[in-house]
């Protein structure tokens, strides 16, 4: 199976509330159960689903924080707990693994949704996910704040070293800085998305051999380091949650966060306060080590439909997921995400998306084994930003996680 798989999207193609009542969804019967993320596009999805809801039509959601670590064991599940799972880059390869989703080919045939060709996402010639929104991570940072210290926008995480110094030094704030760093999947990604800034390379080539703990792994983990100098001493609780809700109150000056998230930050309905809704700007993600390619993988979000589930079920919810992602959820929610869908025209809070797309950001990759490496990065490199062990002896530690993760899984032998 070929699961190099790049989001082929072109920039140009980036380029009242909901009502609940039923929808013209075309859906005669069936269950329908959705499971994603937890975050404020997932949730305006969810809730145009639910409105093809009727009397045979029973709809449900799981917005969770821990869907990665649900989806497999729900999916395997005969029937599948749930019939939707919509899943980001790295979160497809399990569940093709297992063989927990099916083609969506005979079902776009049938229906014929108003989709796009850069929404389809193909796995040896089978559309195996419908993407609908691209989420990457970008800088976030207060203009007024930089304003006031006297310095310009930082285009690299070395720039961004001395702007928080001048921010520190100037008596503006003592701990500027958030990087998504809680022991975790947080922490393994920003790990890549750096490790990638400075050209490393993941796995030796045609190799599932993993190739981290060289030069570039150690520059990594220098960069971290030096960055969490600038974060408040409980930075290993950050992640996306937190630290949003940290940005709103007026507590950070530069955060590279998720483009997902500014919509229901910057709403004057919202928990941000009046200095942090004016002043908050986006703009592509830093580079880093002298590199021109943004430090940051760009990635898709996308439905899948699960296997183990009646065929009229599997029906029921393609049909309620393209009502869920037409074009007319622009006209409630074009804020909330950057949006693959036809007629999205980009708005104040995803010009940093577009420039990361724009400055050549890569897609993250869908190796088969890229899971086992993200998990042993995410469970043993806490213990080095917390000073209790070496760069080289953590980089040691994932590395043989990984090995015996993938020898395991037949990946090496």
């Amino acid at each position: 199976m070929n699961l190099l798989l790049k989001l082929t999207v072109t920039l140009g193609a980036l380029l009242s509330t909901i009502s609940l009542a039923q929808a013209d969804c075309g859906i005669e019967k069936g269950r329908i159960s959705i499971l994603s993320d937890d975050f404020d596009a997932m949730h305006a999805v969810a809730n145009r689903a639910k409105a093809c809801a009727s009397d045979s039509v029973q709809i449900t959601s799981n917005q969770s924080s821990e869907h990665k670590t649900i989806q497999v064991p729900a999916l395997s599940a005969s029937p599948a707990t749930y019939t939707v799972a919509i899943v980001p880059n790295n979160s497809l390869p399990p569940l093709l693994n297992e063989d927990l989703v099916r083609p969506l080919d005979d079902l776009i045939e049938k229906f014929k949704p108003h989709l796009q060709d850069h929404q389809l996402i193909r796995i040896d010639g089978k559309v195996m996910a419908i993407a609908f929104m691209v989420n990457t991570q970008h800088l976030w940072y207060r203009q007024d704040l930089l304003e006031q210290a006297g310095v310009e926008l930082p285009t690299s995480y070395e720039e961004i070293l001395t702007v928080a110094k001048a921010l520190r030094d100037q008596g503006i704030m003592e701990y500027p800085l958030a990087l998504n760093l809680k022991p975790g999947w947080d922490l393994g990604t920003e790990f890549l998305n750096l490790y990638q800034g400075f050209g490393g390379e993941l796995f030796a080539e045609n190799s599932a051999e993993p190739a981290i703990d060289g030069e570039k792994g150690l520059q990594t983990l220098d960069m971290l380091k030096r960055l969490s100098e600038y974060m408040s001493p409980d930075f290993t609780t950050f992640d996306t949650n937190e630290v949003s809700r940290r940005w709103a109150a007026g507590e950070l000056a530069i955060y590279n966060g998720w483009s997902s998230r500014p919509g229901g930050i910057i709403d004057p309905e919202g928990s941000s306060t009046p200095d942090v809704i004016a002043n908050s700007v986006f703009s592509a993600a830093p580079t880093v080590g002298g590199g021109t390619r943004p430090a940051s993988y760009l990635w898709w979000v996308g439905f899948t439909i699960a296997r183990n589930i009646s065929d009229e079920d599997a029906e029921a919810s393609f049909q309620a997921m393209t009502h869920a992602i037409s074009p007319e959820l622009l006209e409630e929610y074009a804020s909330q995400a950057v949006w693959l869908i036809a007629g999205y025209q980009p708005t104040a809070v995803s010009a940093g998306a577009f420039q990361t797309v724009e400055a050549g950001a890569e897609p993250f990759p869908m190796l088969p084994y890229i899971g086992l490496l993200h998990t042993a990065l995410s469970e043993n490199l806490s213990e080095f930003l917390q000073g209790k062990e070496s760069a080289e002896q953590a980089l040691a530690d994932a590395s043989q996680a990984y090995r015996a993760a993938a020898t395991e899984a037949g990946y090496m032998k």
